[in-house]
């Protein structure tokens, strides 16, 4: 099998690695700066953990390679105005939503979307950066230089937010993993929770919208979609053409993982539905040290990043599943003891969805 290059070398790219290594999939996630000559690309297919980089000596060489799989999607999806005008050209349901030119579209802007709008930049915006709520008057405190480089989008009322990760091979086949529900604190995703496949009403729907984008974007390998549950559906917030955090239980809680799904992907090996039996819990371990105690909860599957805490990064997260949604719950309880005290109002959330 070809060798699999990953622009970035992130958590991503490493969980990537770890995902080929027993398939005899040799997995290369290469840093931004590297210098060419140092990656083995030539004869590898190419692909990426982030949605934008910058201009270096590698990025460029890379671009050029024809076996870089999604190559020209990227910078479409990085971008939050091509990305809804995407969805919208589908007419699959979005926020309504306009471009954001210039301080003098307020006034049409709440007449048009209403009092509580949702300021984004196009690009490079994240984990609740570079958002900015804006109900009238707020917006002269808006910074200048944002006119230009954001969209404005109706605040919506939801009941709840779930993302869907599926894939799709060169021969347009598709496969979905079971909708998530996800639990974000200050835009961070903090826990997600996942159950067996279902058929519901809900995950029909976002299969056929995230089935409707890959096939129209004529996409290889997992891409994730992450929604508004409303009273009339699911809203789709937005996209991102790779692995997904909110997918990362399917290590431990489906019989493929997200990770070993996209190299199956862009690799055209077999592509099979993947299997999930047990609810699976994923708690995201943000900005904080890393506790041993955490090994002592049996259900626990630890998944450390190695990297520098700092407030707000995302340095590691823990996967629990059982077939029993009342042990889960059990074990819940029992890892929150030994994490800090703000992800107790997560443990709770997480521990009444599992009570449903």
């Amino acid at each position: 099998m070809k060798p699999v290059c990953v622009l970035g070398n992130g958590q991503l790219g490493r969980m990537l690695r770890q995902a080929g290594e027993p398939l005899g999939i040799s997995v290369y996630p290469v840093g931004l700066d590297a210098e060419p000559e140092a990656v083995p690309y030539q004869h590898s297919v190419i692909t990426a953990e982030i949605e934008q980089w910058p201009q270096t000596a590698l990025t460029q060489v890379l671009e050029q390679h024809p076996a870089f799989i999604n190559r020209d999607i990227f910078p479409r999806l990085a971008d939050r105005l091509p990305q809804k005008t995407l969805m919208d050209d589908l007419h699959l349901a979005t926020s309504p939503w306009q471009p954001l030119s210039s301080p003098d579209e307020w006034p049409d802007i709440f007449a048009r979307l209403g009092d509580f709008i949702i300021v984004k930049r196009r690009t490079g915006g994240y984990d609740g950066r570079g958002q900015w709520r804006v109900r009238p008057g707020d917006e002269a405190a808006l910074p200048p230089e944002i006119y230009g480089e954001c969209i404005a989008e109706k605040g919506i009322l939801f009941s709840g937010e779930v993302s869907l990760v599926g894939a799709r091979n060169r021969a347009g086949e598709c496969v979905f993993y079971p909708l998530t529900r996800n639990h974000h604190e200050e835009g961070i995703l903090r826990m997600s929770v996942a159950f067996p496949q279902t058929q519901n009403p809900l995950q029909t729907q976002a299969e056929q919208m995230l089935g409707a984008i890959l096939t129209e974007l004529d996409y290889t390998g997992v891409m994730a979609m992450e929604c508004f549950v409303t009273e009339d559906g699911l809203l789709i917030n937005e996209l991102a053409p790779r692995v997904h955090n909110s997918g990362h239980w399917t290590q431990n809680g489906a019989s493929v993982s997200q990770f070993e799904l996209h190299l199956r992907a862009i690799l055209d090996l077999p592509l099979p539905q993947p299997v999930v039996t047990a609810p699976a819990v994923m708690v995201n371990i943000i900005g904080t040290e890393l506790n041993t105690q955490w090994l002592a909860q049996p259900l626990a599957h630890l998944h450390w990043y190695d990297k520098e805490v700092r407030p707000a990064r995302k340095v590691g997260h823990i996967n629990l599943t059982h077939p029993d949604p009342a042990q889960l719950i059990v074990a819940l309880s029992g890892l929150a003891q030994d994490l800090p005290p703000e992800y107790q109002s997560s443990a709770d959330w997480a521990k009444t969805i599992l009570s449903w």
